[in-house]
């Protein structure tokens, strides 16, 4: 996506912690209640070729999330209207269907313009690119600015996947752990943006 000075500025200073979104239960939330987590937002749909995705991605979160890792979905009917349910349909769905506990947000639309939602803006202005289809991902490190972005086709299931999600959760241990080491000095540096596809 083509970034534009206006978002660049209002989104330089922001990391991810600084957003908020409203639950599929209506409850608005604060993304700086899970500061230190890594999180990976997903755009999901319930009637998409992708939707089995839903049982990959319960399982890593399943798999890391002692270790640090948080699922965020966010259901959007973007793509092929194929999200057409309300949320009480969607968040059935998930549950019955794939057994999801991880937390779902309400419906969104991530496509720019106006109504899109600040945490696509967000996570689009920090890495040039947004969802082109459902179930598109980014991981986003526990410091909330170094964010990694993937397609549709990485299946979460995969063990390069899980392997850069280990990845991602290592980093954040080690930066934790020196930190700690060298008395919690804060680092000058610039967090890093990158974005990746399988």
């Amino acid at each position: 996506m083509p970034v534009t000075p206006e978002l660049r500025e209002k989104w330089n200073d922001k990391t991810m912690f600084d957003l908020q979104a409203k639950t599929i239960d209506g409850k608005d939330i604060k993304f700086e209640d899970w500061k230190g987590k890594t999180i990976l937002v997903v755009n999901v749909a319930s009637r998409c070729g992708f939707t089995r995705q839903y049982a990959g991605l319960q399982a890593l979160q399943d798999q890391f999330k002692d270790q640090g890792l948080l699922i965020v979905g966010f259901p959007c009917n973007d793509f092929g209207g194929q999200e057409p349910g309300t949320d009480t349909e969607i968040k059935s769905f998930c549950s019955s269907k794939y057994g999801v506990d991880f937390p779902m947000m309400s419906k969104v639309s991530v496509k720019p313009g106006k109504g899109q939602s600040p945490v696509y803006e967000f996570l689009g202005t920090r890495t040039g690119k947004l969802p082109g289809w459902n179930f598109c991902k980014y991981l986003v490190h526990a410091d909330g600015t170094t964010i990694e972005f993937f397609d549709s086709r990485a299946d979460p299931g995969s063990s390069q996947f899980k392997a850069t999600v280990e990845k991602a959760i290592k980093k954040t241990a080690a930066a934790k752990s020196g930190s700690k080491k060298s008395g919690a000095k804060k680092s000058g540096s610039k967090k890093q943006t990158t974005s990746s596809s399988y």
